[in-house]
């Protein structure tokens, strides 16, 4: 054969191969915190799944909803208000399972004598914006009778920090109370410079639930690929739910290179168990609480039918013999 016809058929087989190993990789924005941990942990069963996953980790979840929106991930985890956001100002993303519920905690300083949401009428309280746990804050407020603003004047003064200067704004006197996830929440509280006020679950929110968000594009134009992916999400899952000891080995050690310790890993997931579902009813009351206390700034409030696909998540379960 002509060597030129052979180095050009080599040439073809190399750029199809290399397209085929493209699509076997999913892009995947995360979170570090305790109740991520089974999300982070696909990438390590990736190849066994017969994926890649490129993870990347943000501060916080309107960070990784601004990344799918520039079209630099496939699959994002996050807590679901900032998926309805993102939905509500025109993301074409989908919300396709939950991988995680609860995770907040309204925490006071263990010096100032706060222990319920009316003591907190006069005080600082630190928060991070945007995210499912001002939503909870302000729905606690209000069911309580008060205001917040970041600004003096209402009964309660919001200061908005990132989750990882929460407990330093806490342990410094800076603030009174914080409304923090996990296991930042743990940590303060086995390090005695926090004390629990309550878990806010009473809103009609519940336990809200953290969620997997994925492109329009790649729920519907590489569905083998998101197939795929769901399932290593499943089994992976399956994985921290049944052997707590890898579970909080891959946690402590791999994602927070030993900065918690066994009781704050254990206190954290108590209260953010790993799981799989989500329902349009839990989205929509969301979306309904967060349109009413204005967190969110959405312009139009998305149904949550419309956008709320669980197909691919009960296809997976059902593949793995998971009820």
């Amino acid at each position: 054969m002509n060597r030129n016809i052979i180095s050009f058929l080599a040439i073809i087989c190399t750029v199809f191969a290399s397209a085929a190993h493209a699509e076997d990789i999913v892009r995947l924005g995360n979170l570090k915190f305790a109740h991520y941990g089974a999300v982070s942990y696909i990438k390590e069963i990736g190849p066994k799944c017969g994926i890649k996953v490129v993870e990347r980790v943000f501060a916080k979840g309107p960070d990784v909803m601004q990344a799918i929106i520039a079209g630099e991930l496939d699959v994002g985890a996050a807590a679901s208000e900032s998926a309805i956001s993102a939905r509500a100002n025109g993301a074409q993303i989908y919300v396709v399972a939950g991988f995680a519920k609860g995770g907040a905690r309204l925490i006071a300083r263990s010096d100032v004598g706060i222990k319920s949401v009316k003591d907190l009428k006069g005080k600082k309280v630190g928060v991070t914006r945007g995210g499912i746990h001002e939503v909870l804050l302000a729905a606690e407020l209000a069911q309580n009778g008060m205001t917040m603003s970041d600004r003096p004047g209402k009964d309660v003064q919001v200061i908005y920090l990132a989750f990882a200067d929460l407990n330093q704004a806490l342990l410094g006197k800076n603030l009174d109370a914080i409304m923090q996830s996990e296991p930042q929440s743990s940590q303060a509280i086995n390090k005695g410079f926090g004390v629990e006020v309550m878990k806010p679950y009473d809103t009609p929110i519940g336990e809200p639930v953290r969620t997997i968000v994925m492109t329009e594009k790649f729920y519907r134009e590489q569905r083998p690929l998101a197939e795929k992916f769901m399932r290593c999400f499943v089994e992976a899952t399956k994985g921290f739910i049944d052997n707590k000891t890898v579970a909080e080995k891959y946690v402590r050690e791999t994602i927070f290179k030993g900065q918690i310790s066994h009781e704050d890993f254990s206190d954290a997931i108590g209260n953010s168990p790993y799981s799989y579902d989500v329902t349009p009813d839990h989205i929509q009351i969301t979306t309904d609480v967060m349109n009413k206390y204005g967190v969110g700034k959405m312009s139009r409030p998305p149904v949550a039918k419309d956008w709320v696909k669980t197909d691919l998540l009960e296809q997976a379960k059902k593949q793995l013999n998971i009820k």
